[in-house]
């Protein structure tokens, strides 16, 4: 749910006809990354705001019935097809490359999924987006894929390879946070005994993490990126159902969109 600062941002520079040649994506920044393509601003904002206290979209009665915690056929399928319908036709016609990252299970490293990949198919996203334990596994052409925040939370170092000199980095994260061992990571080995694999990938994602973000400060420090990040004064649960809090979340990343707008400009003409 963190996710909302980043459509604040996206949202402000749909404002100012700011689009970029390429994106890199993961989980929430994967579904925030097509809206943006398709020019469809404020689709996601309306998304996590209107629906966060539908039980369709993120209860527990999801994950008794459905294995998942977020309804993701409703979020895949009925919300972009009906609810708040997503321009499939203008996402295809973006110039803009689109990867996105999704977590292979039996390798236990990133898979990048491409948009000018020849079998590209839509559900990359919801694979990038598939949760560890709360989400089951997405078959796509064959691989077995989960969230790409397991792998690769912050593809700063895959958009480099690529040759990219630099880059926009939204984090949903504040200033000096670094990740701790997640608490939940030797459930993997249980879950997951098929793919021992995952759970080890799972038990080092926190070094992976702060890994990414000394490199996305090392760029900042040397003008190859230009990061955004959320006040530490909008805290915000992962799986937050405050309407109000989501709402102030995207208030900022708007905010901050705005009065950085002018260095982004400097930064992006040098």
């Amino acid at each position: 749910m963190r996710g909302v600062f980043t459509s604040g941002v996206l949202d402000y520079f749909m404002d100012q006809a700011l689009y970029f040649p390429a994106i890199y994506a993961v989980s929430a920044g994967a579904c925030n990354a097509v809206s943006y393509m398709a020019r469809q601003r404020g689709r996601n904002a309306k998304i996590n705001l209107d629906y966060i206290n539908d039980k369709r979209y993120l209860s527990f009665s999801n994950l008794l019935r459905h294995r998942s915690l977020f309804g993701m056929d409703f979020i895949f399928e009925e919300i972009p097809k009906s609810l708040v319908p997503f321009d499939y036709e203008a996402f295809d016609s973006s110039e803009t490359v689109l990867v996105c990252v999704a977590t292979d299970c039996e390798t236990g490293g990133a898979h990048y999924i491409s948009n000018r990949d020849p079998d590209f198919h839509i559900d990359a996203i919801r694979a990038s987006s598939s949760l560890p334990l709360l989400s089951p596994i997405v078959d796509y052409h064959g691989k077995k894929l989960l969230d790409g925040g397991d792998s690769d939370s912050i593809p700063i170092a895959k958009c480099l390879s690529d040759g990219y000199e630099r880059a926009v980095v939204v984090l949903t994260r504040p200033d000096g946070y670094r990740k701790q061992p997640g608490k939940l990571a030797r459930l993997y080995k249980t879950v997951y005994r098929r793919y021992p694999q995952l759970a080890k990938t799972a038990q080092n994602r926190h070094v992976m993490y702060n890994q990414a973000l000394e490199t996305v400060a090392s760029l900042e420090a040397a003008g190859r990126a230009f990061v955004f990040r959320p006040d530490a004064s909008v805290p915000i649960g992962r799986f937050e159902k405050s309407r109000e809090n989501l709402q102030k979340l995207y208030d900022n990343g708007y905010a901050l969109a705005g009065q950085a707008f002018a260095a982004l400009t400097d930064f992006l003409n040098e």
